[in-house]
């Protein structure tokens, strides 16, 4: 790896810096949990915010026999995740007992400073020792040795703690352009429901209530996709639907998927829903024929009574949701069945008008899709902008 370092700086190893000790998981875990708020706090990965520095509380608590089959750490401790989403600095700001997903590290304080240790191992070029040391293929893990391993730069005291406060006082800016940055995404996507649930439940006195099977059909049969005529047709399913919208992912043929089991034909006037797990709200409208799985309903709206666009809307707002999850059977994996969907009653205003609402709601969603890529992209750099910032410091660049 190349050294960053500034010429006058010291390189050390974290196992010449630290103590370093693991964590430990009374076993079986669930026999030592409880809800006793005289239990002992269990400090778990999910306990930590990914970019947070501090962990101030815990979901769950252990019984006091566990402290003895585990490793209590007390407040001011500083963690490092070895498991899952390893490398991960954070601070303890209370006390409890650490499973084997967690080393502890016990700084040497007469050299190093504990917030320039957080910043450090936060930094890009540590982490890339951690990744390329990271043992495992499925799930990769750091273990104590590995770790003592990991070299980092070592300003003077006196520089660690001009660095700490040039970077602290970035981070706070870098907070709040990030916090508003999520509040523009947040009311983007909160905007475009708002239009689409006023506009599908607008009134007029031209409406009249239907149920679902009075208005759209499913005309289709299964299909060998075996076959010669099927088998270089787009294959869909819910997994290539993206929730809320329209847009497709990672589209197939049949032959190229390999596909075995009977599917149902679509075609341009077709509406896909999705009826496995309906809370994702997954609905598609393609521009092509092709073959979708048994869990996707084809949908073909009479023409005469039902917009196309109207329909796909219909499916993905609020009410026919809770109306589908209310009628869902099997709790493992929820799922509609088809009469309890064509059962669905609203009030269906007439076709000009359905075509007018499915418009506003289409150029309602371009709209916030650019506020929502605009704050994606806000957020990316200011993620960017830290990691730059990161990389600077530790290169005796920060001034």
């Amino acid at each position: 790896m190349k050294d960053l370092t500034a010429a006058n700086w010291e390189r050390v190893k974290l196992g010449e810096l630290c103590k370093i000790a693991r964590g430990g998981s009374p076993r079986p875990i669930k026999k030592f949990i409880t809800t006793d708020p005289e239990g002992v706090n269990w400090i778990k990965i999910g306990d930590a915010q990914v970019g947070g520095r501090f962990i101030e509380s815990t979901k769950e608590k252990i019984t006091r026999d566990g402290i003895s089959r585990s490793r209590f750490v007390e407040p001011g401790a500083f963690l490092l995740s070895n498991s899952m989403s390893f490398g991960r600095p954070y601070i303890l700001k209370t006390s409890g007992c650490i499973h084997d997903g967690w080393l502890v590290l016990e700084p040497d304080y007469k050299r190093v400073h504990q917030d320039f240790l957080y910043h450090i191992l936060g930094a890009p070029e540590t982490f890339q020792q951690f990744d390329s040391l990271a043992a495992g293929s499925t799930v990769r893990n750091l273990n104590i040795g590995l770790v003592e391993s990991v070299s980092i730069p070592l300003p003077p005291l006196e520089e660690q703690q001009r660095i700490v406060a040039v970077l602290d006082e970035a981070f706070e800016g870098l907070a709040r352009a990030r916090a508003h940055a999520e509040a523009n995404l947040q009311n983007a996507q909160e905007l475009f429901e708002s239009i689409k649930a006023d506009e599908l439940a607008s009134s007029g006195s031209d409406r009249e209530e239907v149920i679902l099977s009075e208005v759209a059909d499913i005309t289709s049969g299964l299909v060998d996709p075996r076959e010669d005529e099927y088998a270089d047709l787009l294959h869909l399913g819910a997994g290539n639907m993206i929730t809320g919208t329209d847009e497709l992912v990672d589209v197939k043929t049949a032959r190229e998927e390999k596909l075995k089991s009977g599917k149902y034909r679509f075609d341009e006037k077709t509406v896909l829903y999705s009826k496995i797990r309906p809370y994702l709200r997954k609905a598609a409208r393609p521009d092509f024929q092709g073959l979708c799985s048994a869990d996707v309903y084809p949908l073909t709206p009479r023409p005469d009574r039902l917009d196309r666009d109207f329909l796909f809307h219909l499916l993905l707002g609020n009410d026919f949701t809770e109306y589908a999850i209310s009628g869902s059977d099997r709790a493992g994996m929820p799922k509609v069945n088809r009469n309890h969907m064509f059962a669905y009653r609203f009030e269906l205003p007439p076709l000009e008008a359905q075509r007018r609402i499915a418009t506003v709601i289409d150029e309602a969603h371009i709209s916030c899709s650019t506020l929502v890529e605009l704050a994606k992209q806000k957020l990316h750099d200011l993620d960017d902008l830290r990691q730059s910032l990161l990389k600077k410091a530790f290169a005796g660049e920060l001034t």
